[in-house]
Formats: C-alpha cells, sequence, structure tokens
C-alpha cells in the first residue's frame, strides 16, 4: 500500500472517532516498543497504525483492551500538607459525612470510570455491528 487514506481504514472500522481511538492507541503502543506487523518504510507511528487498520495486521480487540486499561488509572491524590492535616480534627466528622479510607474511595472512583469506559465500549461495538448490518 504507498498511501494510507482513511477510506482505506474507514471500511475495517465504520466510526472515524473510534478509528482515531485505535490508531492513537496503536501509535502509543508502538512507541512504547511494541512489534511492528508491516515494514516501516520511513513512515511515522501513526501512519503504521493506519495501515496495520487498513490491511488487518492487528488485533483490533487487544488494541480496545489496551484503551480501556489506558482510561482506567485513577489519578494520583493530592498530598495534603502537614500544616492543613493537623487543622482537620480525625476523630470528629466536621462536614456530617460517613468515614469512607482513601482506599475505598479509589476503588470506588475506579470500578465507576470503569463502568463507564465499558458502557461505552459496549456502545460503539453497538454502533459497528449496527453499521455492518446495513451495509449486508
Amino acid at each position: 500500500m504507498a498511501r494510507v487514506t482513511v477510506e482505506d481504514c474507514v471500511e475495517k472500522i465504520p466510526n472515524r472517532f473510534e478509528l482515531v481511538l485505535y490508531a492513537s492507541q496503536r501509535a502509543r503502543n508502538i512507541s512504547r516498543g511494541e512489534a511492528l506487523t508491516i515494514d516501516r518504510d520511513n513512515d511515522k507511528n501513526p501512519v503504521i497504525a493506519l495501515r496495520e487498520i487498513a490491511e488487518e495486521k492487528i488485533d483490533l480487540s487487544s488494541i480496545k483492551n489496551d484503551i480501556i486499561r489506558s482510561l482506567t488509572r485513577a489519578p494520583e491524590p493530592e498530598t495534603v500538607e502537614e500544616e492543613v492535616a493537623d487543622l482537620i480534627p480525625a476523630e470528629k466528622n466536621i462536614f456530617g459525612l460517613h468515614d469512607v479510607s482513601l482506599d475505598e474511595e479509589k476503588q470506588e472512583k475506579s470500578k465507576n470510570s470503569f463502568e463507564n469506559i465499558n458502557q461505552i465500549m459496549h456502545e460503539l461495538d453497538r454502533r459497528r455491528s449496527a453499521s455492518e448490518k446495513k451495509e449486508e
């Protein structure tokens, strides 16, 4: 394939937004050192990713799992300065909220973000299958 066009890739992944997600994740994986499935031909990583998608040289389900994994990372909690921590009484619940440990809070945020990502990816799969049925 001398030149990659979006039309070549849209045949494999009909949704252009989804195509961008897959190609960008594959390009990041290549830059991290994953093996190429085609010759580089002096192309940059995004172009190689698009060529691999167009030629169906990569497993899209593994790329989808990489996308989900990259989006489920919980951000690091901000550190509280010692002076501020001294002002907050540990024994009292001055805000009237239930006590939640930091680990429980991280788990809840991670669980919620994972569920949201799963919903998004499920919707993308549903739309792709609907568009494939329309093409038939």
